[in-house]
């Protein structure tokens, strides 16, 4: 374990730089949240779905000309076609999440969501369009998970993309745009989760039953 500890306006943080218990028990949790996660029926999906937009638009208030990245979601995860739909209708601009697999470290892009699209390998549509946005200049992003606590720990599937893309957030003292959201049934948060290192907290979780705001410092 490692603790950053000082008094005044400084937080301290404790983190994990490398801990095989918890890798254990991190694999363990996201094995049992994404069996629950795909028992979920189509109707419940869908219902969920269309709630999560409808929460996200309250507590955001989307707004024309917003710069809104959106993950394009696999049949087992919560669908967010509801709330791309509801982006663009609110006249904001929608990016989907591209790993270049061909750049060092397989890097995370955001491409505009607009024109052609093909399937990528995991049989998800995405954009065929190169009008890329940098991560920092995104005013929102909604993240997928497989879990996450009050405190805005976030357990992804483990591939790191979205904590690599965002690390600059840890660094900032005042400004932490883009906000960062994540998209979740209400039964994936959980009692707490140890933060390792590199991760990049979420400043809230908008599931079909409320919206997480998320005590991140």
């Amino acid at each position: 374990m490692l603790w950053f500890e000082s008094n005044g306006s400084h937080r301290h943080l404790r983190v994990t730089l490398f801990d095989p218990s918890l890798t254990a028990a991190r694999k363990s949790l996201r094995a049992t949240l994404r069996a629950r996660r795909r028992s979920v029926s189509p109707t419940d999906r869908a219902r969920a779905a269309q709630l999560v937009a409808r929460n996200a638009d309250r507590y955001l208030h989307l707004q024309e000309g917003w710069r809104i990245a959106v993950y394009a979601s696999l049949p087992t995860e919560l669908d967010t076609a509801p709330l791309i739909e509801l982006a663009r209708r609110r006249g904001c601009h929608v990016y989907v999440p591209r790993i270049d697999r061909h750049s060092l470290g397989r890097k995370m892009r955001f491409v505009e969501l607009t024109g052609r699209q093909r399937r990528n390998r995991l049989g998800i549509h995405e954009p065929e369009s190169s009008r890329m946005m940098g991560a920092r200049w995104l005013d929102v992003v909604f993240l997928p998970l497989v879990g996450f606590d009050a405190c805005g720990v976030r357990l992804g599937m483990g591939g790191g993309y979205y904590d690599r893309a965002f690390a600059f957030r840890r660094w900032r003292v005042a400004w932490h745009a883009p906000r960062l959201i994540g998209i979740a049934y209400s039964f994936q948060q959980v009692e707490g989760l140890t933060a390792a290192a590199h991760d990049v907290r979420l400043d809230a979780v908008v599931t079909e039953e409320r919206i997480v705001k998320c005590a991140i410092g």
